[in-house]
């Protein structure tokens, strides 16, 4: 890639990263994570790429030092990969990486599925209704930004509502590292989205059924679908690259 080219590139993440706006100084380290993340999640920066740190400093209006405490966070969330001397890049995922991950979270969310229904209390579950049909409508309008904030959120809810500390603490490091390919998966495979929303609703069903075998069956393959359009997503993103 030639300087002007890699310019060209760079100015353009830049000017997609002045789109999320300033961070708050009030709380600057949680703010700064929490946008670069979605930054990264979202596509703006390529799987295997370098990351702009002037570029982002610029766009966010942070100077380097909180930038670079930020994507050690990342890094040790799996979603970036630090270089020693040279910067860091987008952490890029092999076949198997991705596999692998998947069954462990359609595992986890299938235990945390069958405790809930055990565990869950009623508020929960019209805390989780309500984020289930706000989802819906942001399906319906095509927002994807906002479904995927939502539908994450659902699944953490649900992650909690298990009550099992240490099944939490393994699905929060295993959801950040995957969060960028179960976003993509939204992106490029259309006809996912909407299998998507049904089996959200068959979840939510379930749920307030309190159906915990039946719950943890939908989990479990609801991941494993996740997986086969993540899956499908990076296959199109190489032959469209190659």
């Amino acid at each position: 890639m030639t300087d002007s080219v890699l310019n060209s590139e760079l100015s353009s993440q830049a000017t997609k990263a002045h789109a999320y706006g300033k961070v708050d100084r009030d709380n600057l380290h949680d703010d700064l994570l929490s946008r670069l993340r979605d930054f990264i999640v979202e596509g703006h920066l390529l799987p295997g790429g370098r990351i702009p740190e002037r570029h982002l400093c610029e766009a966010f209006h942070v100077s380097r030092t909180p930038l670079r405490e930020a994507l050690k966070v990342l890094a040790a969330e799996g979603l970036v990969e630090l270089l020693p001397n040279r910067g860091s890049r987008v952490r890029q995922f092999t076949d198997k990486d991705i596999k692998d991950c998947f069954e462990v979270l359609a595992g986890l969310e299938s235990a945390a599925g069958r405790l809930a229904c055990a565990r869950i209390t009623d508020d929960e579950v019209a805390e989780i209704e309500q984020l289930h049909y706000d989802m819906y409508g942001h399906y319906m309008r095509r927002e994807l930004p906002e479904y995927f904030r939502l539908n994450q959120a659902i699944h953490e809810k649900l992650v909690a509502a298990s009550g099992n500390d240490a099944l939490q603490a393994t699905y929060r490091t295993f959801t950040a590292r995957m969060r960028q390919l179960r976003y993509s998966a939204n992106v490029l495979a259309s006809d996912r989205w909407g299998q998507a929303m049904r089996e959200h609703e068959k979840m939510v069903d379930a749920l307030r059924r309190r159906s915990g075998e039946e719950l943890a069956t939908i989990l479990f393959e609801h991941l494993l679908n996740k997986w086969r359009a993540a899956a499908d997503s990076l296959e199109r993103e190489d032959a469209q690259g190659s």
